[in-house]
């Protein structure tokens, strides 16, 4: 009890030191929605685009949890994408993953073209279901679609007792280090995995520099972007969204050679290896280019669930040991503290819950009413 106790209070210790009052209230000119009210906005769009509305809802499902947990490159900014994807018929409307190949702790999925979260909720709990039985499941998939945050999945296999992977390919966005041609996707990795009382790490991250969504949601504010996340059409860096979005691409984590690039390429590599290769889905520069529906998106995704009492015991108590340790290291520069994958997004749930609702910035709020009048459904209703 005494050790609970000590561990609750390194936590509350930490996220004291750790949190600017920027962190505790919205953004000046911020519009606030209720978390219901965003997701009944845009299943009724996902209803209008064709979807059915078990899809629709977790499509939903995902698109808020990002918002919530500040990854807003991946949440109301990637409605209208999803929308015009149903419309134009380049995902399928209606119907389930099918499993084509099938060992104690391995599945082979065709994702038969449906929505990325319908996809990737069917493969994450089967991937629980094989950990629970052999120790480990990991379950590959091919055609699919683009699935949010990768965090959705490893954070549904934790929810369920199981440490949890995710990783997806995507629309080749990045030049491989000493490229001057995109040929692979920002390529995501995530890891969930639970400490005690609620606590956990949970990592999600592109192995690009940043997610596109951020040029985009630059682009759309109207901001420049910092020199290390993208290149123009020749490979120079850029600080332009649109120069990068429209004409070049992104940088591999670590920018250029010099500074290590080639570890952000060779990550993205062993996602691409673990999807697209190994799910016999689209990889690298055949997967089809960003933005663009003239073909099925194909793409390759990879769920892996543990079960940590396979292992040795008191997972969970190392776990926590682990994180307050980094947590409780001194810091180099005082008044911020060294935090753990999954703290900047815990004070944004935190934020939401403190607001009652997700703050957004007004552009996103035109953004959402232009397409509500386009589909002639009620826009989010504002706190």
């Amino acid at each position: 009890a005494m050790l609970s106790a000590r561990r609750s209070l390194i936590r509350l210790v930490v996220s004291r030191r750790s949190v600017s009052s920027e962190e505790t209230m919205a953004n000046a000119g911020d519009k606030i929605v209720e978390r219901k009210e965003m997701h009944r906005y845009m299943v009724d769009c996902l209803l209008t685009a064709g979807a059915v509305k078990s899809h629709a809802g977790q499509l939903a499902d995902v698109l808020i949890e990002g918002d919530v947990r500040g990854h807003y490159s991946h949440g109301l900014n990637r409605l209208e994408m999803y929308v015009q994807n149903l419309q134009e018929g380049s995902c399928e409307r209606t119907g389930d993953p099918k499993i084509l190949n099938e060992r104690a702790g391995t599945a082979w999925v065709d994702g038969c073209n449906l929505l990325g979260p319908v996809v990737g909720n069917f493969c994450i709990d089967l991937a629980v279901k094989k950990a629970k039985e052999a120790g480990v499941g990991w379950v590959t998939a091919k055609g699919s679609n683009h699935f949010g945050i990768a965090g959705w999945y490893s954070m549904r296999a934790m929810k369920q007792g199981c440490m949890g992977l995710a990783f997806t390919n995507t629309s080749p966005l990045m030049y491989p280090t000493r490229a001057a041609k995109p040929a692979l996707g920002t390529n995501p990795i995530s890891l969930a995995a639970a400490g005690k009382e609620g606590d956990a790490f949970v990592l999600d991250m592109a192995t690009t520099t940043v997610a596109i969504g951020k040029i985009e949601l630059a682009s759309r504010k109207g901001e420049s972007v910092p020199a290390s996340w993208g290149a123009d059409g020749s490979g120079r860096v850029s600080t332009d969204p649109d120069t990068i979005r429209n004409e070049g691409a992104l940088l591999p984590l670590g920018g250029d050679e010099r500074s290590g690039g080639y570890k952000g390429y060779g990550m993205a590599s062993m996602v691409e290896i673990f999807c697209g290769l190994l799910g016999g889905a689209q990889w690298g520069p055949h997967i089809r280019r960003w933005g663009s529906n003239a073909a099925v998106a194909d793409l390759g995704q990879c769920f892996i669930a543990v079960d940590p009492t396979a292992f040795a015991p008191g997972f969970a108590d190392r776990m926590q040991e682990f994180m307050d340790t980094m947590r409780g290291l001194p810091e180099s520069q005082a008044g911020e503290s060294v935090e753990v994958a999954g703290d900047m997004e815990r004070r944004h749930e935190e934020l939401v819950h403190t607001l009652g609702g997700i703050p957004y910035h007004p552009n996103q709020i035109e953004f959402a009413n232009n397409l509500a009048t386009k589909l002639g459904v009620a826009p989010p209703k504002l706190m």
